[in-house]
């Protein structure tokens, strides 16, 4: 922690921000100490939010689960209640039949809806009026079966046994059903308990022989039975309503009321959840993110906290938990750029521009490689993009990996020669600075903190920014490569990234480089900034002659080249870009041209090293401005 009794963060900046053995992954940034406690404390405070934000969503569902309880509870006992009722009418229709049977009275009553068969736990005894050796009774176990048809006009009634072997399909046999359209001349009926087949309540249908049309029922209305008759005093008869059993059944009940409210249930968590999650992602930082952190109270620029908490170029960069701070307060404004790589947005923080390099979940070790680059001790260097911060972000749908850092307005060198020419003093500054980045880069500097040589392997005009001054930056290190002066080894990336096809060396293209000589690389980086310059040295307005923008090699190969193609012009044809004559004219156009020709020689070992490059570049400005 802090201690209270510093006078300032400046003063004990050495002890305050001393880094400790990482507790994170070895790929990821190593942390400072005294932040570990402030990091767990907001952990655990946000953990605490969120608790007492799901308790209320924890009672609903508690609600919910004992309503539909008591819901389903009441359901059964309906269920039951009518089930009783309904045996009481057949049990009475039933005796009142028996004796309306005794004295032969001829009714023609509407019949009971068809009994879809269920499983028989044992055998019944049913009529049969073929059965004469068994007294007229059979024994089955599947149902009791009664059917009446119209033979001379009069009904004919029959009865018998349906064996359970002989159901088709398995539990509602076709036997047990009749033709609606045939109701007044066949219908049949199915039960399942002893001598349930014993009535005559099954009827044909006489209103489909002409009688009245109020005499059928509406399926509308299940609880109105209607029957109709055609003989004397045939309408003193009991009619039941149906039981309910044809419709859903109580676990059918329980599970569908139980099923909806676990429905709404897991939509109210998720729609929670999906709200936690946006909300960590707003662009907007809450107002104590960083009230326990001195170096980001105040009106502090990214370049104060750069003086605060480091000392120069011989920092590895910010502590990681001021990058994170400073990631989370950042507004993403728009879009202004997209690569392979994701895309690149203009973002605020604190009133100040800032660049949000936003990879793609698969570009993950391009990220962590570039970030790691970027934050190797004593790099940071007026024309090395100023790298400012690495972060993680949760958009809700998808983990977006960060990389802020500074932004110009002027966008990619690339960009900047496509919309405007160059004079001859901005030729030698964008060339100068150029090479100074890329001399920066090359060097290895001894020490106790040095810094290691590093290789970018993918220089181009479009990773190149240029400042406000017509300065220009060096960025993109994600495929950079490091020396290790100590083992003699190359640091190089476990990438499936390559370097651009058009800016490839020869060596690079043919397969020819060494890449366990870190001097090999350099000199491939001494080849494309040559043809950088090249690019560059087209856009000079001299004489009010002006070339066209284009890129190396425009003229001999398709916008996007293969390897072979690039190999055949390089490697085999041995090209080069075409040097226009007008460039003979001027002393210094003609003087970078030597330079550039230096650079991108076939034979790497001949080509000029960044720093020559650099000594040549600044002779010609200081002879340019002597004879100004």
């Amino acid at each position: 922690m802090i201690s209270k009794k510093q006078k300032s963060p400046r003063e004990n900046s050495s002890q305050t921000f001393k880094t400790c053995e990482p507790y994170m992954n070895q790929k990821c940034f190593r942390e400072p100490c005294h932040y570990k406690e402030i990091y767990r404390k907001t952990m655990q405070q946000q953990m605490t939010k969120h608790i007492i934000f799901a308790k209320p969503i924890v009672a609903c569902i508690i609600i919910l689960a004992i309503a539909s309880t008591s819901r389903a509870a009441h359901l059964v006992r309906r269920h039951r209640e009518i089930g009783d009722s309904s045996n009481e009418h057949n049990n009475f229709t039933k005796h009142s039949l028996d004796e309306e049977d005794k004295q032969n009275i001829n009714t023609e009553v509407e019949s009971l809806p068809v009994v879809a068969p269920t499983e028989m736990k044992r055998k019944i005894k049913c009529h049969c009026d073929v059965c004469k050796d068994d007294n007229l009774t059979c024994e089955t176990d599947g149902l009791c079966f009664t059917s009446v048809e119209l033979r001379n006009n009069k009904p004919l009634y029959s009865y018998s046994c349906i064996g359970k072997s002989t159901f088709l399909p398995g539990r509602s046999p076709f036997s047990c059903y009749h033709s609606k359209e045939r109701e007044d001349r066949y219908r049949v009926r199915c039960c399942e308990y002893d001598y349930c087949n014993n009535d005559r309540t099954l009827q044909l249908d006489v209103t489909k022989r002409g009688g009245n049309v109020w005499c059928s029922e509406e399926k509308d209305l299940p609880s109105i039975r209607i029957q109709c008759c055609d003989t004397d005093y045939c309408n003193n008869i009991q009619i039941s309503l149906p039981t309910g059993n044809d419709g859903l059944s109580t676990w059918e009940y329980v599970v569908i009321i139980f099923g909806s409210t676990l429905l709404i249930c897991v939509l109210g968590l998720s729609l929670y959840w999906l709200f936690q999650r946006r909300k960590r992602v707003t662009n907007e930082r809450p107002q104590d993110e960083s009230s326990g952190d001195p170096i980001l109270n105040g009106p502090n620029t990214i370049q104060d906290i750069f003086e605060m908490t480091t000392s120069g170029s011989g920092s590895a960069g910010l502590p990681l938990l001021v990058q994170r701070s400073i990631a989370r307060q950042i507004q993403l404004i728009e879009v202004i750029g997209k690569g392979r790589f994701g895309e690149v947005w203009r973002g605020r923080w604190r009133g100040e521009n800032v660049a949000v390099k936003i990879f793609s979940s698969r570009e993950e070790c391009s990220w962590f490689r570039e970030a790691e680059i970027y934050q190797t001790v004593m790099l940071r260097h007026e024309n090395i993009l100023g790298f400012i911060a690495a972060d993680n972000k949760d958009n809700g749908t998808w983990t977006q990996l960060w990389l802020v850092t500074d932004f110009h307005e002027n966008g990619s060198l690339f960009d900047y020669l496509t919309a405007h020419t160059v004079d001859l003093d901005v030729l030698v500054l964008m060339a100068f600075s150029i090479a100074t980045g890329l001399a920066h880069l090359h060097m290895d500097i001894v020490g106790t903190r040095g810094k290691p040589a590093i290789a970018h392997r993918d220089l181009k005009s479009k990773n190149i920014l240029v400042k406000s001054n017509l300065s220009c930056a060096i960025g993109d290190l994600g495929l950079a490569v490091r020396h290790d002066v100590k083992n003699d080894t190359v640091d190089i990336p476990s990438t499936h990234r390559v370097g651009t096809k058009r800016y490839m060396a020869p060596e690079v293209l043919d397969e020819t480089i060494n890449t366990n000589h870190f001097d090999s690389f350099k000199r491939a980086d001494v080849y494309a900034f040559g043809l950088i310059l090249w690019e560059v040295t087209r856009r000079c307005n001299v004489n009010k002659k002006v070339d066209e923008y284009q890129l190396p090699y425009y003229d001999v190969v398709q916008p996007d080249p293969t390897i072979e193609e690039m190999r055949k012009v390089i490697c085999v044809d041995q090209q080069r870009p075409i040097i226009p004559n007008r460039w003979e004219s001027s002393e210094v156009l003609n003087s970078i041209a030597k330079v550039m020709k230096e650079c991108w020689y076939q034979n790497p070992a001949a080509r000029l090293t960044a720093l020559r490059i650099k000594k040549t570049l600044a002779n010609i400005n200081y002879v340019d401005r002597i004879r100004a």
